[in-house]
């Protein structure tokens, strides 16, 4: 069985969307794109280093992966390199074609279920802030890996919507870069606890 791990960056008000840049997902009118850029440094190049460095395939969202395609096979180093070698599997009921090479189509969460349960290196899902919601509500993700900047953007998509059942998560691993990103990792613990 895969272990699916949600790898997210986050302000300290739960919001996900466009971290990378102004254009990133302008959806719904949001205009703080490319909030987490000021905080890379060699800290945050060092977690990213690490994630990337074994074997894992991707889990993309339709969106995600139409933004992902449009960027990253044209770009260079480490991430680019692994992020090719990696196999890309979109989850969509809109696309019938997929042209960055090494991509397969799933439909469902039940095919995401499927995948999850057969053998293979780990699943990484970054962003894809709508599969993500489908994915936390059906109990599929093993570990969250939060990369939570100081920052609060009031609006935007959230990594916890409202709709996704109560849980405890317990935090496994934790420290801070220099420029004040905090880096948490959870995974599930079963109900919130009551006392």
């Amino acid at each position: 069985m895969r272990k699916l791990i949600a790898i997210t960056q986050l302000t300290l008000d739960g919001v996900m969307q466009g971290p990378g840049g102004p254009e990133e997902d302008r959806s719904n009118g949001f205009t703080e794109g490319g909030w987490a850029m000021p905080f890379g440094d060699a800290a945050l190049t060092k977690v990213i280093d690490e994630t990337i460095a074994g074997d894992f395939d991707l889990l993309l969202g339709r969106r995600t992966y139409e933004i992902w395609v449009g960027y990253w096979p044209k770009q260079t180093g480490s991430i680019a390199k692994a992020f090719g070698k990696a196999k890309k599997f979109v989850v969509s009921r809109t696309l019938d074609k997929l042209d960055w090479k090494e991509s397969q189509l799933l439909r469902s969460v039940d095919d995401v279920r499927r995948l999850k349960a057969s053998n293979g290196p780990e699943l990484h899902i970054w962003g894809s802030s709508n599969l993500l919601q489908s994915l936390i509500a059906a109990d599929l993700v093993d570990e969250y890996r939060f990369w939570i900047a100081p920052v609060v953007l009031g609006e935007g998509k959230k990594l916890f919507e409202n709709g996704v059942p109560p849980r405890g998560l317990s935090l496994v691993a934790t420290k801070s870069t220099p420029k004040g990103l905090l880096i948490n990792t959870y995974r599930p613990a079963g109900p919130v606890p009551r006392e």
